[in-house]
């Protein structure tokens, strides 16, 4: 659409510069100053052109900024030359030093509202430039957090402030991996495409899908950064790489799995804790049990007791960035819950056989 306006702006120039009659332009006969006219209107619209491309690369927030203080300085600038008349300087020496201060004036304008832009407040209808005055924020979902899933039950209790965003090249790349020949991949979009129903389901929550798009960019990740920067909005992503670009560019981050480790419960070497032991560790005679948050426990001497129940003291703790290991013996005096019950269930056995050996005696 923006390229359709852009053909039909330069068309338009080229147009007016045909029919127009440039009063400055040689007399080169009658078709060949008008073409010569079209050719100066096409050159002045690609000109317009990338101009607005140069200053793509700005938010609406920077330009309102720099139109603003060329604004104020440009009133200084008269205010400052109404004074200067009553001077009674020459003529060419007024109209060079109005040039110079219009010039100065207009540069000191622009430095000092995009210097101060987060602060200085402009009271106009639908205009300004106080961030601080925004009251909702806004929370752009990337793929990954909603093929995780885990974004819906969050929601439920509330801990997500503001409003969530769905931009459009998010939601056309979930559909592209529903319908991808990967079964694995369609399984994925599939579930994310479920995810996003749950979310918007849920009342106590805004989600808006958002048609800005970024065709200079070929990547989601470096749209939703530019997307982000834009709407001076969060990002929400399970991307380990995303999360890290993101954050060098300024762009706030709000990670599940860093939400996940910042919730699982403080333990401390010393402290007694009952594990299951699943499977057997790396080294040997190492047993390996999972809390319920999924952290992994390693448990010295625990291979023989696969499968059952042990009450484990901790010895140290590991964190690392795959997330946080416990390591953990049984102590001397510890065993599993049911320690008793075995204990009495073989006592039993024992005096059983004796007796069955007595008896086969007699």
């Amino acid at each position: 659409m923006v390229a359709i306006i852009r053909i039909l702006f330069v068309l338009g120039c080229a147009g007016y510069g045909y029919v127009a009659n440039i009063s400055w332009l040689p007399d080169l006969g009658d078709p060949f100053t008008a073409y010569a006219g079209a050719g100066i209107g096409f050159f002045i619209g690609m000109l317009v052109i990338l101009i607005d491309i140069f200053f793509k690369q700005f938010t609406v927030r920077n330009i309102l900024s720099i139109l603003i203080g060329a604004g104020l300085g440009l009133l200084v600038h008269r205010l400052f030359m109404m004074v200067i008349v009553y001077a009674d300087f020459p003529l060419a020496s007024e109209r060079q030093l109005g040039i110079a201060t219009a010039i100065i004036f207009t540069y000191l304008g622009v430095i000092t509202v995009l210097r101060g832009q987060d602060e200085f407040s402009l009271m106009l209808p639908f205009v300004t430039l106080d961030k601080k005055g925004a009251k909702e924020e806004l929370i752009l979902l990337d793929t990954s957090v909603i093929i995780d899933g885990r974004i819906a039950d969050i929601c439920k209790t509330h801990f997500l402030p503001g409003k969530l965003i769905l931009p459009r090249f998010v939601l056309k790349e979930l559909q592209l991996i529903s319908d991808s020949s990967d079964p694995l991949k369609r399984n994925r979009g599939r579930r994310g495409l479920d995810v996003l129903n749950k979310i918007k389901e849920n009342p106590n929550l805004i989600v808006k899908i958002n048609e800005m798009d970024f065709p200079e960019f070929s990547t989601v990740d470096a749209k939703l950064v530019k997307m982000a920067q834009v709407l001076d909005a969060k990002i929400f992503t399970n991307d380990f790489n995303l999360n890290k670009v993101a954050e060098l560019q300024g762009v706030k981050v709000l990670n599940i799995n860093e939400l996940a480790n910042a919730l699982k419960p403080i333990v401390m070497p010393g402290e007694m804790m009952q594990v299951k032991i699943l499977k057997e560790g790396k080294e040997h005679d190492q047993g390996v049990a999972y809390l319920d948050d999924g952290t992994m426990v390693v448990v010295d001497n625990g291979r023989r007791r696969i499968g059952q129940t042990m009450n484990v003291s901790i010895t140290s703790v590991l964190q690392t960035q795959a997330g946080r290991m416990i390591f953990a013996k049984i102590p001397e005096n510890g065993d599993r819950p049911d320690r008793n019950n075995d204990q009495r269930r073989d006592r039993h056995q024992r005096h059983d056989q004796r007796r069955f050996g007595q008896g086969g005696g007699r």
